[in-house]
This record gives structure tokens, C-alpha cells and sequence, in this order.
């Protein structure tokens, strides 16, 4: 059995070693899920010499039960919910546009809080890796993917350090490629895989997108 990873950057330096066919290209761009998945990409886009941005994306948690996932939102007005859930459980409509109008408001903040401004990282003819800590539904991730499209790059690729296998096969119709480092059996919750899952702050977010950010300006002056 994989021991689990130390934190998320142990997790990103892992991930990373399976993306390496993508460094040093010049139309690459990584994309992070905030907050938990900006630790894992900055390795990665440290080891493939590219580029790094937040896409903002929110879960959409069932009504009483926060914690399951029933789909997501993101930055775009893309909104993936599952249908076979809602079926299951007679979810109404009127309910899921209730928590994705207040989860809305926690998108459009974050947004602001991360870019301070700036625009979303040019992704039309390049290729975006997607990156988040783990996949448990791949809800989240799927609205991103979607997302993602709208802005016409050249291929989507997800990427994860672990994720649920079926949560990882899903992928398969919407990304040019999906790259989990591990898909154990065994799943049961992505935090379960990393000795450090504590919650990663916004200072933390700014932090590292401000020091990718950085090296990539200190590295076009070389």
C-alpha cells in the first residue's frame, strides 16, 4: 500500500514527476483549484517551468448534508450538477439554485481576493493542466473542465496526486488526458491520503502565486 503523502507540496513534487513531458513549453499553463489544490500546482508548475493561476470553482452540497458533493460552480456561469443524485434524493431545482446563488458569492470573493484585479491567465490554443489535491466525486473538477473550454485551449488536462478510480476514469470523454498518481482501491476520502491535510489559507494562495509569479518575470529577464 502507498504510504500517504507528507502535504500537498510532497503530493505536487509526485504529480509533477508524471507531468514531465510537459516542461520548458512555452503554451503551457497550470491552473490551480483553490484553496487546497494551489500548493500542489505550484510544484508543479516550479518542475515544468510554467506558469500558474487559480480557477475558481465551488462545490454545491446537498441540502442538510453540506459535506456531499451534488455538483459545482464556476468562474464563467458554469454550473455541472448530477442528475441522478437530484433523482435519488428529489432534489428541486429551486434548491440547487438556492446554494449555488450563496456559493456565487463565495466564487465572486475569492476571485477578487486571489487576482487582485489581474485577468485570468490567456488559455485560448494552449495547453491547461488542471490541478486540485485530490478527486473524490470530480464534481468540482468537472465544472472546471468545462469552464476551461469555453476559453478555446489547445488540450485540457486533468491532473491529481489521488484520486477515486472511478472519479479518475470519468474524465476520459471531457480531457485530452487525466493524469491521478494514485487511484487506490480503496479510496474513502482524499484527506485520508496525506499525513498534513490542514486547510490551506488565502495568505498562503497570494503567497505562492506571487512567487511563481515572480521566478516566471526573474526567468524572461535571463
Amino acid at each position: 500500500m502507498d504510504r500517504p503523502f507528507a502535504d500537498r507540496r510532497d503530493a505536487g513534487r509526485e504529480l509533477a514527476s508524471r507531468l514531465a513531458h510537459y516542461r520548458d513549453r512555452n503554451d503551457v499553463v497550470v491552473l490551480a483549484l483553490p484553496r487546497g489544490g494551489v500548493p500542489v500546482a505550484f510544484e508543479v508548475a516550479e518542475a515544468l517551468n510554467a506558469p500558474l493561476d487559480v480557477f475558481v470553482v465551488r462545490k454545491l452540497g446537498m441540502p442538510g448534508h453540506p459535506e456531499f458533493a451534488i455538483g459545482a460552480i464556476a468562474s464563467g456561469g458554469v454550473r455541472v450538477v448530477s442528475d441522478d443524485v437530484l433523482r435519488a434524493y428529489h432534489i428541486p431545482e429551486s434548491a440547487v439554485d438556492a446554494i449555488a446563488r450563496g456559493e456565487l458569492i463565495e466564487l465572486e470573493r475569492r476571485d477578487r481576493e486571489y487576482r487582485r484585479g489581474r485577468p485570468l491567465t490567456h488559455l485560448r490554443e494552449r495547453i491547461v493542466i488542471l490541478v486540485d489535491d485530490g478527486l473524490a466525486t470530480g464534481s468540482t473538477m468537472r465544472a472546471a473542465v468545462q469552464a476551461v473550454r469555453a476559453h478555446g485551449p489547445a488540450r485540457v488536462v486533468v491532473a491529481a496526486p489521488v484520486g477515486a478510480p472511478d472519479a479518475c476514469e470519468q474524465f476520459a470523454p471531457i480531457a485530452d488526458e487525466t493524469i491521478c498518481a494514485r487511484m487506490p482501491e480503496h479510496f474513502s476520502a482524499v484527506g485520508l491520503w496525506y499525513h498534513d491535510f490542514s486547510q490551506t489559507s488565502d495568505d498562503e494562495v497570494r503567497e505562492l502565486l506571487d512567487r511563481r509569479a515572480e521566478r516566471m518575470t526573474a526567468a524572461r529577464r535571463l
